[in-house]
């Protein structure tokens, strides 16, 4: 893991209909880590992935991605777009075959005759064999390591999962663990995790961050977040006896 920052956020919001759902005064993401978000439903996570992925523009803040300043008032230009990649908990396949799903995003960029990369993204999640079905034949855990295969195939500098294992059964849960964990390893994919599943968290993550309120309460490596924080609520959280 290197020290450059991927991402830099400075006092970073966002509101919906005048409530604020996100208030993070500064965060530094590191290229090539993994940073696992935890907390309740609610807390913000989610609302920041979509402005990590340049969705929608901060209320008041700046993201800082490498070179790029993106702001209330700004639009991020298509080529860092395509840079940041989400998997979502339930992800929307197109009413196609499982290849012609992972395909679409190469399409998308130009690339026709891609056929050795889908290929090759499908033996890494374990779906080779499943190349010409068609999609809404698949299980919920199926459907996730297509998504999955979809996202590693553009080769993403970020990607972004948004609960990717979520109501999986553990023989799912620990593939897609171990599909993110080898493209961290081998292909560097700064990859920023929410989860509700704290020991998933521990399993996956270089650093992680407890949100509540949406605050980020307490940011830290993994050993002493688990093992050593600071603020009562992290404890309390990570003992599993945090009243909400």
């Amino acid at each position: 893991m290197t020290s450059a920052p991927c991402y830099q956020i400075e006092g970073l919001s966002k509101s919906y209909a005048g409530r604020q759902v996100l208030q993070i005064d500064h965060l530094e993401i590191q290229r090539g880590e993994i940073l696992a978000l935890v907390g309740p439903s609610g807390a913000g996570k989610s609302t920041l992935l979509r402005l990590l992925n340049f969705l929608e523009p901060p209320s008041a803040g700046l993201v800082r991605y490498g070179d790029f300043t993106y702001g209330p008032n700004t639009e991020a230009p298509l080529a860092t777009r395509r840079q940041v990649t989400t998997v979502s908990q339930r992800p929307v396949l197109l009413n196609r075959s499982v290849q012609a799903n992972v395909q679409f995003g190469l399409k998308l960029r130009g690339l026709r005759d891609a056929t050795q990369q889908v290929d090759l993204a499908l033996q890494q999640v374990g779906l080779a064999h499943l190349a010409r079905q068609q999609a809404r034949t698949l299980s919920g855990g199926e459907a996730q390591r297509v998504a999955l295969a979809r996202a590693m195939v553009i080769q993403p500098d970020v990607l972004l999962l948004d609960e990717p294992t979520a109501n999986l059964d553990p023989y799912n849960v620990s593939l897609i663990e171990q599909i993110v964990r080898t493209l961290n390893q081998e292909e560097r994919t700064t990859t920023v995790l929410v989860t509700h599943n704290i020991f998933q968290a521990h399993r996956l993550a270089h650093r992680v961050g407890f949100m509540l309120e949406g605050r980020l309460i307490e940011f830290a490596d993994v050993q002493t977040f688990f093992d050593a924080p600071t603020d009562p609520r992290t404890a309390a959280f990570v003992r599993g006896d945090m009243v909400y």
